[in-house]
């Protein structure tokens, strides 16, 4: 009989070779992936108060349920801010509409009820929504910055949607929107440059039919003037197009400066829309303006250390709509 040989060692040290080098190439793939994974930006929806929470809790596939509350929620979210910035992956954070969702997914013909729904729409989000990255911030510090972003960004498109739909001068075919826009811009250069060295906060406030728009800009300026005053681009940006669709209206709105330099104490200045123009106010009606409380009427203390002065002329002297 002949013998048999058994393979009592030779075998399994091949297969240990070959189990190690499977071993070896899952743990290379699983660890590039990983480092692929920081490479893809996430982004994630935010509820911006208690009441949008609630109207998403009425989907049967959220994660949150009945027993918990938005402080929960805020809560959650901030850990997984932290999470996925702690593995070195960009995050930014949508502002998550529960109105412009539903409204989303009828449109796509998606079920609103899913993670794959809330999922796609947030992706649109990352695209066209508001948005702002996220570096650390607190949850209670990034709520209100999104949502004033938000309310930014839709000033602006409002803006400059009115501007679009003010049509051409009767009389020359001028684009009435542009030459606005155009003076707005003058009219910021003046108003900076008169108002001297120091921090400038200026804000306009437009009524219009559907709503109150108001742009907010802070400047910098220096004593060296050769150097140009130091403002934000998408500031300027806003508060140019607010100030050109109060102009093209030609109805009234409002413009406050207030200076700060240092030894110096704090100088307010106004101005009033009228018929097209900036007109500047008097220091009596600075005052008045700045203190009287603009839902009762009611007179306001003035702040101690602050000047109320006269506006001072910004408006371009040459004809115009």
């Amino acid at each position: 009989m002949p013998r048999t040989r058994h393979h009592t060692g030779r075998p399994g040290r091949t297969a240990g070779r070959t189990t190690g080098r499977t071993t070896g190439r899952t743990a290379g793939h699983t660890t590039r992936r990983r480092m692929l994974r920081r490479e893809v930006p996430s982004t994630v929806g935010l509820l911006a108060d208690a009441g949008d929470f609630a109207a998403m809790r009425g989907y049967r596939s959220f994660t949150f349920d009945r027993h918990d509350d938005y402080t929960d929620y805020l809560r959650h979210v901030d850990g997984l801010l932290r999470s996925l910035a702690a593995q070195g992956i960009h995050t930014s954070v949508a502002l998550f509409d529960p109105e412009e969702y539903a409204g989303f997914c009828t449109e796509h013909g998606i079920d609103a009820d899913t993670s794959e729904g809330r999922s796609r729409f947030t992706a649109e989000l990352a695209g066209a929504g508001t948005v702002l990255p996220y570096t650390g911030q607190p949850i209670d510090e990034l709520v209100p910055l999104l949502v004033d972003e938000a309310v930014r960004q839709a000033t602006w498109e409002y803006a400059t949607t009115l501007l679009a739909g003010v049509g051409s001068c009767a009389d020359c075919g001028e684009d009435i929107g542009h030459a606005s826009f155009a003076r707005a811009t003058g009219t910021l250069s003046r108003l900076v440059d008169g108002a001297g060295p120091g921090h400038h906060h200026l804000v306009c406030s437009v009524p219009t039919q559907d709503e109150q728009l108001v742009a907010v800009l802070h400047a910098e300026v220096t004593t060296d003037r050769d150097r140009p005053a130091r403002i934000e681009g998408r500031e300027s940006l806003d508060f140019v197009s607010v100030l050109a669709a109060g102009l093209a209206l030609g109805g009234p709105g409002g413009l406050v400066l207030r200076s700060t330099t240092e030894g110096l104490p704090d100088r307010v200045h106004g101005w009033r829309l009228d018929r097209g123009r900036l007109v500047p106010l008097s220091a009596a009606a600075v005052f008045n303006a700045y203190c009287t409380d603009v839902d009762t009427g009611d007179p306001v203390a003035p702040e101690p250390g602050v000047e109320y002065c006269p506006g001072y002329e910004v408006d371009d002297p040459t004809p115009h709509h």
